[in-house]
Parts: C-alpha cells; sequence; structure tokens
C-alpha cells in the first residue's frame, strides 16, 4: 500500500467535506447574494412572481436575492445564460410553460430543458384572460368566433411568440376552428398596449396585466382561459362557460437552476420558496393579481414540466409548428 503523508489526508479529508452534495456544503449555502434570471420584461406576469419570491424568500435564506430582467426569444436567452452558469444554487431561471413551447418551435435551440436545468419548485399560478378591444363589436367569445370565420387570417392576435398566450391562441383556433394571424411581441404590456390601441384585434394575457385595463374600460374581457372564474375578474365568465369546454391554460412560475447542482442546495430553496410564496404578505400581493400560490418541489415540479410538454407538443404538432 503507498504511503499517503499527513498533509494528504488533511487535503483528502477537507476535500470530502466541501465536495457538492455533502450536508456541510448546503449547510453553508447560501453565502452570498442569489441571482434570479426573469426573461421577461420589468412588469411582466413572470417579473412579478419573481420579486414576490425575491423578497420574502431572502430573510428566510439570510441573503439578498436580486432579480435580473433577460428578456428576448420567449425567455431562451434567459433560459441559456443559467444553464450556463456555475452549479452551486446562486443563479436561477424564473421559469414559464414559455421555456417549453418556444422550445418546440424554435428550429435553433440552445438548450434542452429536461437536460440542462435541475427543477426547484413551483411558485405560483393564475389564468390567462381572452381580451379584445373595447370599441371592437365583438363582446363574447362566440361573437369573436364568428368575425374570425368570416374574416379568415384578418383577425390580428397579439402574443409573444412561442408563450403560452401564443399557444392558447393555436389551441383556441384549432378548437375552433378558426384562423387568426398572431403579432409578435416582446412582452404581455406591450402587446395589451396595442390591442388598447385598436392595433390588433385580441390577445390572451395573464391577469396581472390585464386587470387594471379592463376595470379601466381599456380592454374588453370575453373569458378566463382557466377552470374556474378569477377572483380579481369575477364577473367575466371562463371558457367553457362561454361555450369551449376543457380549456385550461393557466401560466405558472417556477425556479429552475443549472443541471447537476447538488439536491442539498436546490432542496433548500425549495422549502425557502414553499415558505416564501405561502406567507401572508405574498398572498396579499398575488391574490391581487390573480394567483394563488403552488406547492410543488422538485420531485413534483419534474414531473409537472413532463406532463406540460407533452401537452403542448400535441398542440404545436397539430398547428404545424414542431420543430423537433
Amino acid at each position: 500500500m503507498p504511503h499517503v503523508d499527513r498533509r494528504t489526508m488533511s487535503l483528502l479529508s477537507l476535500s470530502a467535506i466541501l465536495s457538492p452534495g455533502r450536508a456541510f456544503a448546503s449547510d453553508l449555502f447560501p453565502s452570498r447574494p442569489i441571482h434570479v434570471i426573469v426573461g421577461f420584461t420589468p412588469g411582466a406576469a413572470a417579473d412579478i412572481s419573481g420579486r414576490v419570491f425575491a423578497e420574502r424568500a431572502g430573510p428566510l435564506l439570510g441573503q439578498q436575492i436580486v432579480v435580473e430582467n433577460k428578456p428576448g426569444a420567449g425567455s431562451s436567452i434567459a433560459a441559456a445564460y443559467v444553464a450556463r452558469a456555475a452549479k452551486d444554487g446562486y443563479t436561477l431561471f424564473l421559469a414559464t410553460v414559455s421555456i417549453i413551447t418556444n422550445q418546440l418551435i424554435n428550429p435553433n435551440k440552445n438548450i434542452d430543458v429536461m437536460k440542462d436545468f435541475a427543477s426547484v419548485a413551483l411558485l405560483d399560478a393564475g389564468p390567462l384572460i381572452l381580451v379584445v378591444n373595447p370599441t371592437s363589436e365583438v363582446h363574447s367569445v362566440a361573437e369573436l368566433i364568428a368575425l374570425a370565420k368570416s374574416n379568415p387570417g384578418k383577425v390580428l392576435d397579439a402574443e409573444i411568440i412561442g408563450s403560452l398566450g401564443h399557444f392558447s391562441a393555436e389551441l383556441f383556433a384549432q378548437r375552433a376552428g378558426i384562423t387568426l394571424t398572431h403579432v409578435p411581441y416582446p412582452g404581455s404590456p406591450q402587446a395589451t398596449m396595442d390591442v388598447i390601441a385598436g392595433r390588433a384585434m385580441m390577445t390572451f394575457s395573464p391577469s396581472s396585466t390585464v386587470v387594471g385595463q379592463v376595470a379601466a374600460g381599456k380592454l374588453r374581457a370575453l373569458a378566463t382561459a382557466a377552470n374556474k372564474r378569477a377572483n380579481v375578474l369575477p364577473d367575466v365568465p371562463t371558457m367553457a362557460e362561454a361555450g369551449m369546454s376543457d380549456f385550461d391554460t393557466s401560466i405558472w412560475f417556477g425556479l429552475f437552476a443549472p443541471a447537476d447542482t447538488p439536491r442539498p442546495v436546490i432542496d433548500k430553496i425549495a422549502d425557502a420558496a414553499h415558505k416564501a410564496m405561502s406567507a401572508p404578505k405574498a398572498l396579499d400581493t398575488l391574490r391581487k393579481q390573480g394567483y394563488e400560490p403552488l406547492n410543488g418541489g422538485p420531485d413534483e415540479f419534474g414531473a409537472f414540466i413532463r406532463s406540460e410538454t407533452a401537452r403542448w407538443s400535441e398542440v404545436a404538432r397539430k398547428a404545424g409548428l414542431l420543430k423537433n
């Protein structure tokens, strides 16, 4: 047996203690600020959820959580940035279903959601709202469908291409037997502003983006794209109530870390996320936007991602958008 001197033994012992995944390493985490990367513009739905998490989870973890916006390409720019970050839990991606749907239609993928990320936690979810310009003659989902059928391809739909709103519009068109023309936007606030201005007819937008505009009469809400009415828009029917059954396209928000981030670190963030999003002040902020907290840890979130990928792959296939 080769001789191992005392210094080598000390280094080996220290390496074992500090190696990724060891309990001691997770006890030290976090020792500096954590950065949450959001793939959409400030004020967008994902940005709101990210900042609620940052504000409430920071004190629980004993470190500041900094939200950074890196919009573009349906959040793929932000996702690629996080996928290539250090696997230490200090750089997280605020994920929405857009990271799945965008990759389905993007022929030049630079990330693989299933391989490049570790699921951390589901944070919250809320409904999309189908809204139209209030000066139009459209007052219901049935009237919108009738207009689109009489003017194939002339109804302009303002969406972030590759987003849940875009896929919701595709699903709506498939189910209604109509053709829409999708107009691309960098974020839901910009899309809704063009619907308000009359440059587009409709959009599927997060409740947080449109609730104030609906209340002010600047947008007309036709339906809530969820299984139940939105608490912030209780008079707006669901899609099922408007005549289109089984149409639930709620938007969700969750946290990803780079793949191979140590599980003890992931579990620590997930625990803080659950406590943070269910805190009374967080609940108050979320519910004013039409959102509810979700309690899904790493394993539950991972299974959910797989089911969402299968669901939206079928929509993309039927729309002729699938690129893989």
